[in-house]
């Protein structure tokens, strides 16, 4: 009974977790670059029985579609990889959304201000709309190489860690970053969101039906253990 018990709870858990995932992929799907996260359910088991269920979400980097902007500082990935950048305790994050920008310093930051690494300055008195990124990420200004875009992979994107505001970190699970063959960078360019909102709203009344009836399991079982504990006080009281 009490098996039944920590089950139900855990597909409660379970849904509950999917349910915020979907609800953040949804919030970003029109968040360039975004990866929407790809669930997964395995069993809990314990005595060699099941007992439960676990959930687990990685994002799914599939390539998305590429969207023309006209804006020399936005950038795609034709292929795998991401951009690497800093981040102010000086920790090297990886990004997929290339919407970038150029700092008071002249600096290529994103949007919420890490630096891309390695850094790209622009000559003083150069106007962004001069830069040049060419497929293979040579960053030029009137045709003079200022600097390269640098874009890395790792063995197992799913073991990244997702930081919020687009950035992974490279965990042990994920391997280190190495640089990435095959991939192109194209300027003027951006990512659409991997959130497909179709789909999302198929999987969010699954999982809602799936949590309803975790918690009418949930109900059952913690009736039927109340009417043992009666049943057990009505004996010792006989």
């Amino acid at each position: 009974m009490i098996d039944g018990l920590g089950a139900a709870a855990s597909g409660l858990n379970a849904q509950s977790r999917r349910m915020d995932a979907l609800a953040n992929d949804v919030a970003n799907a029109n968040t360039a670059g975004y990866a929407a996260e790809r669930a997964s359910f395995s069993a809990l088991v314990n005595g060699g029985e099941a007992a439960g269920v676990a959930y687990s979400g990685r994002p799914d980097f599939s390539q998305g579609a590429l969207q023309e902007t006209g804006n020399p500082l936005d950038l795609a990935i034709e292929g795998d990889g991401f951009f690497q950048v800093t981040r102010p305790n000086g920790q090297i994050a990886l990004v997929r959304a290339g919407a970038f920008s150029v700092d008071a310093r002249g600096q290529v930051v994103t949007a919420t201000g890490e630096r891309l690494f390695p850094p790209i300055t622009l000559p003083p008195g150069t106007s962004p709309s001069q830069l040049a990124i060419d497929p293979d990420g040579v960053a030029r200004v009137n045709g003079q190489a200022i600097g390269q875009v640098q874009v890395v992979t790792v063995p197992a994107p799913g073991g990244l860690l997702r930081e919020g505001g687009g950035l992974y970190t490279a965990t042990a699970a994920s391997g280190a970053p190495a640089p990435a063959t095959g991939a192109r960078v194209r300027a003027g360019a951006l990512e659409a969101s991997g959130t497909d909102l179709a789909e999302t709203t198929v999987d969010q009344i699954a999982t809602r039906t799936a949590f309803t009836a975790s918690a009418g399991s949930l109900r059952a079982q913690d009736a039927m253990l109340g009417m043992l504990m009666e049943l057990a006080e009505r004996e010792e009281r006989s």
